[in-house]
């Protein structure tokens, strides 16, 4: 196949997140589409997800770990995964993992503030009010994005929440089900109620239909080994990960740029080109 069309080379996106492992569940393809087409596409994450669930060492991770090892576990995979789906860059933060909600005033909207006014993105993409399922963590970076972009005068960018479409999560985990072995973690990054996602997503102005960037996606997932080893996610093949995976939700906030977006190009589209 030819190469991928650069058409957005110039353009350039923030993805905002709480922890590792968020970017490429919520918005993989996406990210991995714009790099391909040219757009510059950093990650700020705001926490190196020390809080989450520890490796199995009999379902392929890292083996066991000293205390707090599990947050350098985490950023090493995150950096794999931004490779991987061909960020530019990615900033990491450390704030407490699970504590977010209860930092200072101000520290999240400040670090979100000075990544904006660094690198100038024409798009940021963070998690909408429900957080993909309510963790508190996730809406407290929707609320500092939020403020952090209604707080610029100048080269405001365009502002775009992400959810995970409904159902999507269960289909998931019901189409890798049967090939999952007895014992096997049937969790999906720590969440074991598959129907919490996307449960009160509002509605999105965007669909984004990933194409073979789902692919991509489904690898960036499995560099997430800590959190994937052995469960669902390690039982698709990239034919599933398009079907299960590549359909992702997005919405157009109140604040922020109202010109037109480089990604709003891609509403509804399916990019097969490689």
């Amino acid at each position: 196949m030819s190469a991928a069309v650069r058409d957005f080379e110039g353009r350039s996106l923030l993805a905002v997140f709480a922890h590792p492992d968020d970017e490429s569940l919520a918005a993989g393809g996406l990210l991995a589409c714009c790099a391909a087409r040219g757009a510059g596409v950093s990650l700020l994450c705001l926490s190196r997800g020390e809080a989450g669930r520890g490796p199995d060492p009999s379902a392929g991770g890292p083996g066991s770990l000293a205390p707090g090892d599990l947050g350098d576990i985490r950023a090493r995979e995150l950096r794999d995964a931004a490779a991987t789906l061909g960020l530019s860059d990615v900033l990491l933060r450390t704030h407490p993992d699970g504590m977010l909600p209860w930092l200072p005033a101000g520290t999240l909207e400040h670090d979100v503030l000075a990544a904006i006014v660094d690198r100038r993105p024409d798009v940021v993409v963070t998690f909408g009010e429900d957080g993909l399922y309510w963790h508190p963590d996730h809406i407290a970076t929707h609320e500092a994005t939020r403020a952090a972009v209604t707080r610029l005068d100048d080269s405001v960018p365009a502002l775009f929440y992400v959810t995970i479409p409904p159902g999507q999560m269960r289909a998931v985990l019901d189409g890798a089900g049967p090939r999952l072995p007895a014992g096997a973690r049937r969790d999906l990054l720590g969440i074991d109620q598959p129907d919490a996602f996307g449960a009160s997503a509002q509605p999105p102005t965007m669909i984004f239909h990933s194409g073979r960037f789902a692919a991509q996606k489904l690898a960036a997932l499995r560099c997430h080994r800590s959190q994937v080893a052995g469960g669902p996610f390690d039982h698709l093949n990239p034919a599933e990960a398009e079907a299960l995976l590549g359909v992702e939700h997005y919405r157009r906030a109140e604040v922020g740029s109202t010109a037109p977006a480089f990604i709003e190009r891609l509403t509804g589209s399916t990019l097969e080109t490689a």
